[in-house]
């Protein structure tokens, strides 16, 4: 229930007073306060790094960077954070990613308080009163999502997805202490994909939050988020169309070949082609206190953070590809086996100063559109956007359609490095981790499919609910 209290923004106004659920809900301004906190809640969870590098570092586009100063300089070892779950070794008892599983729920639960009484409010107009409740169905059904990818095997792990998905919450623990079961996975997404749907159709395009478009659900990014769904489910002729619906109707386009480099190197905003990020929150200075570059960020030889390029993905782009220049490559001091030298390290240009965490971008939307068309006989029209992709970068085009499955997923590990998806995708499309460069793990690769694909439920959640069961192997 401790929960329900647990945010400043939401219910806490100062140490020792909270303000009771009713009292805070009752108006417009108290749902609106409410809905602004929920935001920088999801942005509290993605953003750090036991989240953001997840995928990235589970399917091998990462390595780390070596102890800038101290004693131990040089020295290379695997942060304590995500040292279990790096090594598909997490412990149920006394899980890396604990924090993440609590506050998911509880993110869920806030969305669920104001989706229960909006409706209520006297003095909010109807279409306020649906886009506050579009937006908070799209958050609720975005973490239910990313809940899905990191506790249940993938969508096609069984013919008929009866394997174990999530709990799917859509009361609040205010209407009571409950016990529910893990979903399936078949009912876990289509509670998903009936949440987002009823967004979509909920969005007034009212405003109701101060602040850029993009750093908001709204209903072009909320169809993004569809098509994704689809996508990691299978739903083919689903994920096509929702992703053209994008694409031709978002009004959003692609950034140009001539301005890809510094669009995404922008000190405070986000690359053009963005649907949705997570915007850093500025002080009244105009300070930000976090961002991404505190996860993937290099300032000097001495000051620099954990995670770098693993050669493993560098080694992907061809020369002339413009990606390529998104990686600041650096000489740091290193220690090789006892000897002192300088090691180069590839830091992500995509996220240093004040990067926001890249939830949604249109580049991914075309990827979506191609791998749909290829699996529905399309093969053509597939080719056609993972080119559109490829000379934007000044990649050399693909000239045949052989192969085309796996230049889409190379093509989708290029482009979205960083983004949160190359371990999904590798579960998604059944192939193996194969971690090679970098790698500090008891076990560096793994064959699907495995019960290490997911995460243990954390113990304390499995005491509390005895109906919550726990994955196998844990």
């Amino acid at each position: 229930m401790l929960s329900l209290q647990s945010c400043s923004d939401f219910l806490e106004q100062e140490p020792g007073t909270q303000t009771s659920i009713d009292e805070l809900l009752k108006n417009k301004t108290g749902v609106l306060q409410a809905l602004t906190g929920l935001y920088s809640e999801v942005d509290g969870n993605v953003r750090p790094e036991i989240y953001s590098v997840y995928a990235d570092l589970q399917g091998g586009n990462i390595k780390f960077t070596p102890i800038a100063t101290g004693s131990l300089k040089g020295q290379i070892t695997t942060p304590s954070l995500i040292e279990q779950a790096y090594s598909f070794n997490d412990v149920a008892i006394s899980s890396n990613y604990k924090s993440f599983y609590d506050s998911s729920y509880d993110i869920i639960n806030q969305a669920n308080l104001i989706l229960e009484y909006t409706p209520d409010l006297t003095d909010a107009t109807i279409e306020e009163k649906n886009q506050i409740q579009a937006q908070a169905l799209a958050i609720r059904a975005y973490t239910h999502f990313l809940l899905s990818l990191v506790y249940g095997q993938d969508y096609k792990y069984t013919a008929d997805a009866s394997h174990l998905g999530v709990v799917y919450s859509t009361e609040s623990i205010k209407s009571g202490i409950q016990y529910p079961i893990r979903k399936t996975m078949a009912e876990t997404y289509d509670l998903i994909i009936a949440d987002l749907k009823n967004a979509i159709d909920n969005y007034s395009g009212t405003t109701v939050l101060a602040g850029p478009e993009y750093s908001f659900f709204n209903q072009k990014n909320t169809k993004a988020l569809l098509a994704r769904v689809y996508l990691q489910k299978g739903d083919w002729a689903n994920a096509y169309e929702v992703a053209n619906d994008v694409i031709t109707n978002s009004g959003v386009v692609l950034t140009s070949k001539e301005s890809l480099i510094s669009e995404w190197v922008k000190p405070d905003l986000p690359i053009s082609e963005i649907l949705l990020e997570f915007t850093p929150r500025k002080d009244g200075e105009g300070n930000v206190s976090s961002s991404m570059s505190q996860t993937f960020g290099y300032t000097t030889d001495v000051s620099f953070q954990k995670y770098a390029a693993s050669n493993d993905l560098i080694d992907l782009y061809e020369n002339t590809d413009l990606r390529k220049q998104l990686f600041l490559v650096k000489p740091l001091f290193t220690l090789v086996n006892g000897v002192q030298t300088y090691v180069d390290y590839s830091f992500t240009r995509k996220y240093q100063d004040n990067a926001g965490y890249v939830a949604f971008r249109l580049s991914e939307m075309y990827l979506i559109r191609a791998e749909a068309a290829l699996e529905t006989n399309r093969a053509d029209l597939a080719m056609a956007d993972i080119n559109i992709i490829r000379a934007r970068a000044n990649a050399s085009l693909l000239t045949n359609t052989a192969n085309l499955k796996e230049n889409i997923f190379l093509e989708r590990r290029k482009e979205l490095c960083f983004e949160g998806f190359l371990f999904f995708d590798i579960a998604r499309m059944h192939k193996d981790v194969s971690r090679n460069d970098g790698c500090m793990a008891t076990v560096c690769s793994l064959t699907y499919p495995s019960l290490k694909f997911v995460l243990p439920i954390p113990t304390f959640n499995t005491n509390l609910n005895p109906n919550l069961q726990q994955n196998d192997s844990y």
